[in-house]
């Protein structure tokens, strides 16, 4: 012993102080996407704040815009997505450019308990413990505010439209219920929730500081806190231990700690703390929180090297297959004795109504929410959360569900497919007895939808004046008879004949009645446009379509056919334009108004029905102005989305440098709209 403790000699004996000045505010901070030689010291800092319980920190720094590395154009940008155009003390960058970064923190360990800061001198160590290690990493916040800007200005070109499916009564019935006693094992998933952690988070308020530069004096005078400040022995009993103490304070004995388990898909479960738990709790866990997966998607957030076999067993016990894709089942989402949390349904009757919806689905690519609600009659808020959960809303089309078929998964498992068949056998079956439906009931009627063929907007006005002159001498002939008042005289309206996949427009009323009046089928055949052949547009319906083309530019045929019918209503009983208004008709009218058809390359996989396809444009209004909008839709006839650079540049090119940014902010603003960075004709994309 002697001889080892020769060996290893003491060289410097070190007094260690315990400094408690700054014991309990002390934090480090980490900049982990920054490397040390690369120091926020020299930046100045234009705010900070502190959530003290949770050791929440935001820093406030600038960005230097005059550096050779900041793309001014980009800041621009970005600063217009996130505040507009407008300018308010509210915006987030008032020099309209991204001239400064939010860095918050997360903590980098919960237990600091043996971590302090040190500082030597003169052969002094002193110790102040940490209260907390943070890491502060740059903060995107303002993307979610230029998305929230982008989805307002999204409602606000929409007109505030919604689907007609989606179209609420004015009264409706009010049904009360009373909600049951909150039981201890719902209270404890409810307080472990997501949502009732991030409340919590939110209702500790901002402290804010003064942030003091390294060099300056302030910060100088706190730096002296960090040594001790009672040099006695008296002041330092924590480090006056027995040789037993101390060694226990070395190696603390082990004591296993407690695992708290998630209860629930609400928690904050990381990937790592996921697949520590069996196969079937991951897979559980997974789809209680996304509701809707592919199976491919599944095995890529599973381990690597995890057996596909296993779990295609693991999926089947809580999940059903629905076109290819993988949907949670609604027990799963409803456990026994359990209830909505919307309305107090029980959970028994929530998954008749799911398994429903789910069926539905399996059927069809779309369903309308008012059928299902009249079948499974559950309050609109339940109904609107299981469609949510497995669809989107289309406008005009009802709920579309929310994955593209996958076909792939159904050829490589045949077994599991048919397995899942059987199974939705015996669901129908379930739901046939419950919802006392018939078989004709359950049978969903498929209609296969028209193939869009695409005429040139020349085609079109060329085909439509040649059926005007041979049309105008019957006309005048009819037109006479009519002025007359001939007794006797039947007029027959001359019917267009309807092409393949092609209907009139249905401006009827829902009763069957026509302008008001009752349809008398023993009576005289229907004067249609005020006796004037459906062959050619009456002047009020150019007088229309024109004036609608002139306020808008830029309208597909569905959107035509939708501020028709709303004109429609808004006429008087009896009015001339009430009747059966073919598509064709209606084009023929827009392309007499100097409109032209713009075709427009849709991607291949866009789920636009053949009415939303067909985009027409104004072309020629006597304006100046008519060159930079037949530029731009040159442009769309090769392009499905574009740049503002391209168009810019194309405009250039086309009429030289007297183009400003005024007259881009103006053409795109009367014919586009953007999404991202990208810009599209109107009503060739959906939100």
């Amino acid at each position: 012993m002697a001889s080892g403790e020769d060996d290893d000699p003491i060289i410097q004996e070190v007094d260690v102080y315990l400094a408690k000045s700054l014991a309990g505010m002390l934090y480090l901070f980490q900049y982990p996407v920054r490397p040390a030689t690369m120091t926020y010291d020299d930046t100045p800092h234009l705010s900070a704040k502190i959530k003290p319980k949770q050791q929440k920190v935001e820093l406030e720094m600038t960005i230097d815009t005059m550096s050779p590395n900041y793309c001014r154009s980009k800041g621009e940008q970005i600063a217009l997505n996130v505040d507009g155009t407008t300018s308010e003390d509210s915006n987030t960058y008032s020099m309209k450019m991204m001239d400064k970064q939010t860095f918050s923190s997360i903590q980098a360990t919960t237990n600091t308990s043996r971590y302090a800061a040190a500082v030597f001198r003169k052969g002094e160590l002193h110790l102040t413990p940490l209260q907390g290690i943070l890491q502060m990493r740059p903060s995107f916040s303002y993307v979610d505010k230029a998305d929230t800007k982008h989805r307002e200005r999204e409602a606000a070109n929409e007109g505030g439209d919604s689907s007609q499916d989606e179209a609420e009564e004015d009264v409706k019935q009010i049904t009360v219920r009373f909600s049951r006693p909150e039981s201890e094992q719902a209270r404890q998933r409810r307080i472990q929730s997501y949502e009732f952690l991030q409340k919590k988070q939110a209702e500790e308020p901002w402290v804010h500081l003064h942030y003091y530069g390294i060099k300056d004096g302030r910060s100088e005078h706190e730096r002296q806190y960090l040594f001790c400040q009672s040099m006695g022995m008296s002041e330092n009993t924590e480090l006056v231990k027995t040789r037993s103490e101390y060694l226990s304070m070395l190696m603390p004995p082990v004591t296993e700690e407690k695992i708290v388990k998630p209860v629930g898909p609400s928690n904050v479960l990381s990937m790592a703390q996921l697949r520590t738990l069996p196969l079937g709790d991951q897979v559980k866990t997974l789809m209680k929180n996304v509701k809707v997966m592919p199976f491919a998607n599944l095995m890529g957030l599973l381990s690597q090297g995890t057996d596909s076999t296993a779990v295609l067993r693991c999926i089947q016990q809580v999940a059903m297959l629905v076109q290819g894709n993988w949907v949670v089942k609604s027990d799963v989402l409803y456990p026994k004795d359990s209830c909505s949390p919307h309305s107090g349904v029980p959970a028994e009757v929530l998954c008749r109504g799911r398994d429903y919806v789910m069926w539905r689905f399996t059927q069809e690519r779309s369903v309308m929410r008012k059928e299902v609600a009249a079948i499974i009659k559950l309050p609109p808020e339940d109904v609107k959360d299981f469609l949510e959960q497995m669809s989107v809303a289309r406008v005009n089309r009802g709920w579309e569900f929310i994955l593209p078929t996958d076909t792939e998964f159904v050829k490589k498992h045949p077994d599991v497919a048919q397995r899942q068949y059987m199974l939705w056998l015996g669901i129908q079956t379930k739901l046939e007895k419950v919802f006392n439906l018939s078989k004709e009931d359950m049978m969903i009627k498929k209609v296969d939808p028209p193939t869009a063929v695409h005429v040139t907007g020349d085609q079109r006005i060329k085909a439509a004046r040649d059926r005007a002159r041979e049309n105008q001498a019957s006309l005048q002939k009819e037109h006479s008879q009519r002025k007359r008042g001939a007794a006797g005289t039947s007029l027959r309206v001359k019917e267009e004949p309807v092409s393949d996949g092609e209907e009139p427009m249905d401006t009827s009323l829902p009763n069957g009645s026509l302008n008001g009046h009752p349809d008398d089928d023993d009576g005289p055949p229907a004067d249609t446009l005020n006796g004037h052949s459906l062959h050619t547009p009456s002047q009020e319906l150019q007088d229309f379509v024109e004036a609608t083309f002139r306020k808008h530019f830029v309208l597909t045929l569905s959107e035509v056919k939708r501020l028709f019918n709303l004109h429609l209503a808004s006429l008087p009983p009896g009015h001339s334009l009430f009747g059966g208004i073919s598509d064709r008709l209606l084009q023929d009218a827009i392309l007499l108004c100097r409109c032209r058809q713009i075709l427009v390359p849709f991607p291949s996989q866009s789920s636009a029905a053949a009415d939303e396809q067909k985009v027409f444009a104004v072309w020629e209004t006597g304006e100046t102005f008519d060159k930079y909008r037949q530029v731009l839709f040159e442009i769309f006839m090769k392009n499905y989305r574009v740049r503002r650079t391209l168009v810019q540049t194309r405009l250039t090119q086309e009429l030289g440098n007297g183009v400003t940014k005024a007259d881009i902010d103006r053409l795109l603003k009367e014919c586009c709209v953007s999404y991202g960075s990208m810009w599209y004709l109107k009503g060739t994309v959906h939100s």
